[in-house]
């Protein structure tokens, strides 16, 4: 059973200069419980080697590696899945590539996305963005709280939050009926990845 509970999406340039390999295991050592390597600036063979060395550090913590919008990098790093916005490869294209045991995560942007997400057999959906964010400035309407609760009133899939969510307002989140919040810079930038995952997690029970 996939743990969407404490979902960190990696953002290098807001790491602070940081390592990726060592914000990550910190991240999950404090408590993440899925890893989505996102990477929007680099080449595809950096993103492979990234993604390769990120795979074998997670290994070890039993935490599945998904890699954003790309199926041919998850493909070449044999990573645990990907996680797929409305834009990119159409699902059942990416089910066929990846075949039946990796996990597939799909991004809505509103109610009508969800009813659609219905119909396939993803393995979770993205609900996104809840609250406005810098890290993602080309996104639909912000689903606030309430929105989260449509959501979880006709999804037929498990949800994960993103946008905009911090330590401030994740238990609201979860109140709302989410199965989990993704969060970018409240670890990526945060002094300490490990405390910041640590209190994120807290929030969530």
């Amino acid at each position: 059973m996939l743990d969407l509970s404490l979902y960190l999406v990696t953002d290098r340039s807001l790491s602070l200069g940081r390592k990726l390999e060592w914000m990550v295991e910190e991240a999950v050592k404090g408590g993440v419980t899925v890893v989505q390597l996102r990477e929007k600036d680099c080449t595809t063979r950096e993103f492979i080697e990234l993604a390769c060395a990120l795979k074998q550090k997670l290994c070890s913590y039993n935490v599945p590696l998904l890699i954003n919008d790309r199926v041919d990098v998850a493909l070449a790093a044999d990573a645990d899945g990907v996680h797929i916005g409305q834009s990119d490869m159409p699902y059942a294209m990416a089910r066929k590539l990846l075949g039946s045991e990796k996990i597939i995560g799909l991004s809505v942007e509103n109610l009508e996305q969800v009813y659609e997400a219905n119909k396939l057999d993803v393995d979770y959906i993205g609900i996104s963005p809840v609250f406005s964010t810098n890290t993602k400035t080309d996104t639909a309407t912000p689903f606030g709280i309430e929105g989260i609760k449509q959501v979880m009133a006709v999804s037929k899939h498990p949800a994960v939050a993103i946008g905009g969510i911090n330590s401030e307002n994740a238990t609201a989140i979860m109140q709302a009926g989410a199965n989990g919040i993704a969060v970018v810079s409240a670890i990526c930038s945060a002094n300490d990845p490990y405390q910041a995952a640590l209190q994120l997690k807290q929030k969530l029970k």
